[in-house]
């Protein structure tokens, strides 16, 4: 997760440089799936994917990246970066209603409490009561950002039941190349005269997201939905908006205030109660 946070910061680095949301995401899109390719390529396992495959390739190209990444870059025109980073990853505020439905998977009562902890953690990061609710944009805003939440969501119950073939990392490429496609129309119409910004900054970051951060702590991601329960990699997926908060505050000297050490202590321990191993019986 740490891969991802970092990803954050560097993406409002490359935005206040004068990359347009959805080329950014267009671009790390692109790179992720050529980086992935390449290495596959010269390690000689790239292959491509079958019908047993589809399931989980479609959930994580269509609804973890290319949704995710449509919504998420385009709330930025209305929702702070900092604030983007957080509600777009309030992903067990779906998934726990969802595993209960669709899954069945027992959540067990320190998990719940993980949950709450997480859940707090988050109200006190975003400071819900400062925001005017009365303005269109913001509800606007906010509106994407739950919804992409919810399409990474439905991404990890999909992942979590499917039966791939290929491996996780094997599938990265076609994900990829799915979400990619995935954003073409919606550049076309929305940002036809977008760019990826002249300051070289903002193509430094490009770079690090798209050949390292973005192929390698996507893997990570898929693999940990894939092997993990629903709720518990979920709520490993709050540190990244807590990570990325402290590392705008070394990096881009944002303010460490009382609510971010607040709110990112509370993620923490959420996620050290839901990684805490339960008790076997035989």
């Amino acid at each position: 997760m740490c891969l991802l946070s970092s990803a954050w910061p560097l993406t409002k680095l490359a935005l206040t440089a004068g990359s347009t949301p959805l080329w950014f995401a267009e671009g790390r899109a692109v790179l992720s799936g050529l980086t992935a390719a390449i290495i596959l390529m010269v390690r000689g396992r790239f292959r491509r994917p079958g019908r047993a495959d589809l399931p989980a390739l479609l959930a994580v190209g269509v609804l973890q990246l290319g949704g995710y990444f449509a919504l998420a870059h385009e709330a930025v025109a209305w929702v702070p970066a900092g604030r983007t980073a957080i509600l777009a990853n309030t992903t067990t505020v779906w998934v726990v209603p969802l595993s209960l439905i669709f899954l069945r998977e027992p959540i067990a009562a320190r998990r719940w409490l993980a949950v709450a902890l997480g859940v707090a953690g988050i109200a006190v990061l975003t400071n819900p009561w400062a925001i005017d609710w009365t303005s269109r944009d913001v509800l606007i805003g906010h509106a994407f950002l739950l919804g992409a939440a919810l399409s990474w969501s439905v991404a990890i119950l999909v992942t979590r039941v499917s039966r791939p073939r290929l491996t996780m990392f094997e599938l990265l490429p076609w994900c990829f190349l799915v979400a990619s496609v995935m954003l073409a129309p919606l550049i076309w119409w929305h940002a036809p005269h977008g760019t990826l910004g002249a300051d070289p900054g903002s193509w430094a970051a490009l770079a690090y997201i798209g050949f390292i951060a973005g192929p390698l702590g996507t893997w990570c991601v898929m693999d940990a939905t894939a092997k993990l329960p629903a709720v518990v990699s979920s709520i490993g997926f709050l540190t990244t908006p807590a990570v990325s908060l402290i590392l705008a505050n070394l990096f881009l000297g944002e303010p460490l205030t009382a609510d971010l050490v607040c709110g990112s202590a509370l993620i923490m321990v959420g996620v050290a109660f839901a990684a805490w191993p339960g008790r076997r019986f035989r």
